[in-house]
C-alpha cells in the first residue's frame, strides 16, 4: 500500500490523494509559445523511470498541492514538501547596503 505524507495533515493513505504529474518548469512567457509548444508543455511528459518529482493534491484532507520526490518503479516516496518560488535576483537598480561594512564578528 503506498502512503503520502502530507506537509500539513502527515501520513495517509494514497486513496485520499490525486497525482497531478511530473513537476516541470512553467514556461517564462506561456503567451510566446506557439499551439505545438503549449500543446508539448501541457501533455508531453518525459516518463522516464526512476526517481522524479511530481505534483500530488490532497483531495480528501487539507486540500494542499505539494510535491513528492518518488521511485515511479518501486513507489518508494523519498520525500514530500510545499513548494517554494525561486529567489529572484535583486533588481539591477538595487544597492548593496552593506558594501563597506565589516563583515560579521570581524573586529
Amino acid at each position: 500500500m503506498l502512503y503520502l505524507t502530507c506537509p500539513n495533515c502527515g501520513p495517509r493513505n494514497a486513496s485520499e490523494f490525486r497525482h497531478g504529474g511530473e513537476a516541470h518548469a512553467r514556461p517564462a512567457v506561456p503567451d510566446s509559445l506557439d499551439e505545438r509548444a503549449w500543446t508539448d508543455f501541457l501533455y508531453m511528459k518525459q516518463n522516464t523511470a526512476g526517481q522524479q518529482t511530481e505534483w500530488w493534491y490532497h483531495a480528501s484532507g487539507c486540500g494542499l498541492w505539494f510535491l513528492a520526490d518518488r521511485h515511479n518503479t518501486s513507489n518508494d516516496v523519498i520525500r514530500t514538501y510545499r513548494w517554494q518560488p525561486k529567489a529572484q535576483p535583486p533588481a539591477s537598480n538595487d544597492t548593496d547596503h552593506t558594501a563597506g561594512l565589516p563583515a560579521a564578528g570581524a573586529p
